[in-house]
Formats: C-alpha cells, sequence, structure tokens
C-alpha cells in the first residue's frame, strides 16, 4: 500500500532536523559498536552478540563482518572526526590483514576462530568484493598504499577466476586455491547456483568504490561491464525487480523477489553510473534504477512506511521487516526524489525512518534488532552483531543521508 504523499518538499528546518538526526544516529551506532564489539584480548573485534545482548566471546569471526566494520570506521572517521574512529579503522585493518589475507593464495578468507585461526578458507567471490570495498576505503582514508596495493590484487583475482570470459558474468565461490567447489552457496539460506545477483550487486559496489580512489583503464571496463550485467541479465523490465539466481550458461531459477535488495540496487547502480562519469550509462541506468524503486514503493511498503522482505510467484513469502531493507530504502527512495522531485519519494523514504526509529531501533541496549514481525513487534531470536550483522547498512544509510541533505 502507498503512504500517503506530501505536497511540498520537506522544508528547510525539517532538512535541518532530519540531517541532524541521522548524525545522531550514526553516532549511536558507531559508539555501540566501539563500545561492545572491541575483543581486547584476542585481536580485533568479537564475532557474535545475540539478539538478547548475549555476548559470544569464542565465537568465529566471519570475513564479511570484519570487511564492514574496516569499511565502516573508515568511512565514519573522516565525518566524526573522533580520534577514536580513526584507530579503530586501524585496528581493523591490521586484524583484517594479519588473520583473513590469505597470502599462501591471495584473496580473503571467509572465516576464522576467535583466535584468528583460519576456519573456512573458501573463496566467496562476495567476500573478495567486500575486501575490496573495504580495503579501498580505508586507503581513501589514509591514503596507505598497502591497502590499495590488496585491494587491486583482489581485483585482479576476481578477473582471472571468476570473472566467465565465455559468457559473461561472474561465477559464485572456489576453494582456498580457487579451484571449482561443489558447494557454493553465499549461506544456508541460498540456492547452490553459479551466478547470483547478491555477488554481482556488491562486486558492483566494491568497483565503484575502488575505481573512485584508482581508476584505471581496467577497472573502469569491468565496472561498465557490471553496469550493463545487472541491466541486461539481472533486471526483468516487466516486474521492476532482479532475478536472484542463474545456473552458469544464464538459466533463470526461481522466481522470488528480494524487495531490500531491488531498492539497494536501484541506487547502486546510480551511484556507479555516476562514477563513471559516461552520459550514454546514465541515460541507460536512470530509467532502470527508477523502475526500481517505483516496483518496491508500488508493491512492498506497509503502512507503517516500512518494506516488506520478498515476495514469489503467488504473493508475498516474507512480511518480516529486516533491518537492511529499511536502511537501503531510505536511501534508495531518496534518490529516486533526488531524481524525479516526485514527492511521493521523498515521503517513502521519511516514512521508512520514521518506521526505523520507532521499531527498528533498540533503545534499551543499542544498535538495532534484526527485524520485526510485520505488526513492528521485535523478534529477537536473531544477531544483534555476528557474521551478517555489521555497522555497514545503517551506517551508510546515516553517511548517504547526511551527504544528500548537506
Amino acid at each position: 500500500m502507498k503512504p500517503s504523499v506530501k505536497k511540498t518538499p520537506p522544508s528547510k528546518l525539517d532538512i535541518v532536523q532530519l540531517k541532524d538526526e541521522f548524525q545522531q544516529e550514526l553516532h549511536h551506532i558507531i559508539d555501540w559498536w566501539s563500545t561492545h564489539m572491541v575483543d581486547e584480548k584476542n585481536g580485533g573485534f568479537f564475532g557474535r552478540i545475540d539478539g538478547y545482548g548475549k555476548l559470544y566471546p569464542e565465537a568465529d569471526k566471519g570475513g564479511i563482518l570484519n570487511a564492514r566494520l574496516l569499511w565502516a570506521y573508515s568511512a565514519v572517521a573522516p565525518v566524526t572526526k573522533d580520534g577514536g574512529h580513526y584507530q579503530l579503522a586501524a585496528r581493523a585493518y591490521t586484524y583484517f590483514c594479519e588473520h583473513f589475507w590469505d597470502s599462501l593464495e591471495g584473496g580473503v578468507f571467509w572465516t576464522v576462530d576467535f583466535q584468528g585461526n583460519p576456519v573456512d578458507t573458501q573463496k566467496q567471490i562476495y567476500g573478495q568484493a567486500f575486501a575490496i570495498y573495504a580495503l579501498s576505503g580505508y586507503y581513501a582514508l589514509t591514503q596507505q598504499r598497502e591497502a590499495l596495493e590488496m585491494a587491486e590484487e583482489i581485483f585482479w583475482l576476481i578477473e582471472k577466476y571468476s570473472f566467465d570470459r565465455q559468457q559473461n558474468g561472474y561465477l559464485s565461490a572456489f576453494a582456498r586455491d580457487w579451484s571449482p567447489m561443489e558447494d557454493i552457496r553465499l549461506s544456508e539460506k541460498d540456492a547452490n547456483e553459479a551466478k547470483i545477483m547478491n555477488t554481482h550487486l556488491h562486486i558492483l559496489e566494491a568497483y565503484t568504490q575502488l575505481y573512485r580512489v584508482n581508476p584505471f583503464a581496467a577497472l573502469r571496463e569491468s565496472l561498465a561491464n557490471s553496469i550493463r550485467l545487472i541491466i541486461d541479465r539481472f533486471y526483468i523490465p516487466s516486474f521492476g525487480s532482479l532475478q536472484i539466481y542463474f545456473d552458469e550458461n544464464w538459466a533463470p531459477k526461481g522466481q522470488d523477489i528480494s524487495f531490500g535488495h531491488n531498492v539497494e540496487a536501484s541506487w547502486l547502480l546510480w551511484e556507479a553510473a555516476e562514477a563513471l562519469g559516461d552520459e550514454k550509462i546514465l541515460e541507460q541506468v536512470r530509467p532502470v534504477s527508477l523502475h526500481m524503486a517505483e516496483a518496491v514503493l508500488r508493491t512492498a511498503v506497509d503502512r507503517d512506511g516500512a518494506i516488506l522482505y520478498e515476495a514469489g510467484p503467488g504473493g508475498m513469502k516474507d512480511t518480516d521487516k529486516h533491518w537492511w531493507p529499511q536502511t537501503e530504502a531510505v536511501v534508495g527512495f531518496w534518490n529516486a526524489w533526488e531524481l524525479t522531485g516526485e514527492e511521493q519519494y521523498a515521503e517513502a523514504a521519511l516514512n521508512c525512518w520514521s518506521f526505523i526509529k520507532g521499531y527498528l531501533l533498540d533503545k534499551e541496549q543499542g544498535e538495532w534488532h534484526w527485524r520485526t514481525g510485520r505488526s513492528g513487534i521485535p523478534i529477537l531470536s536473531e544477531d544483534k552483531a555476528g557474521p551478517w550483522k555489521a555497522p555497514y547498512h545503517n551506517s551508510r544509510m546515516c553517511l548517504e543521508m547526511v551527504r544528500r541533505l548537506g
């Protein structure tokens, strides 16, 4: 159901207040992680705090969590000007390099144990992409050449082993030595398919970040190709949605719709096209970005302003309100408003932000709940912090909105 639409844009006073709200929440998020997740005994950061606030000091430490921590502190530090955040960015970088970097085969491990020893050494391309994203972010913060060189090395490894030169696209995962594997699922919830939307979306994101700090020719070509892959292969014009899974030969698998990924892709595509600065690509991307944002607004926004999680051929499959799709909806809808001036998008972004403030922020223990039920009641069975729960989606939303409201 569509939310009501304001007839006038947010006033100057509203903009000032909104920017202040996002700045305050950014501090709340990053300070929670700084207070609760620093592992003084074993180095780096703890691997898990559950939804009830219980710390698991001997939980494994995920590569995605640690890459996102590195990115978050690197991105937040120049905004907060907090010396402690610079120090934690350096801490995250040192730990990531010492424990996740595979000095034998290249790339980064998927998981290490609480003492930093490799546990799962597979090379998920999704994980490699986040390593590029994080290392590029740290280079942007520090100009430390080693970080940029590591990011570039991973780029070349992805292009060497994952890129399908015959049929285009990127294969999902490999063993430690970059040889093929049977089980290439990204997570237990994912299908065991060769080419998946989620990996391609975050390759796009990572290559955009790397291009901003070092726009070399081969990267420009790969970034442009990644944009075309999203538009030509994953985008379904009749639905304004992204196909989630393909096999190696681009045969589509399944018909599920991930609303969070669709609205996230709507603004990441535009960001990538802007980074390239190619007018022809911008013209191609704009209608696709807006169509995906419009489709999510039309089909996935609930009465309280939140977006629902997932649909299938028969309709809604999961009506819970997970934390990360809400952050992507705030940015994605605001981006659509910036592109069109249509107030339905600004209103949708503000409504979603209101839902986040009212239901997802944990006002007792800090940070955010993983999800709520459709009624808005928090569901505490999933982590507050863990392999898939990091200060990435929510801090990025705050950073994007502060920048866009500036």
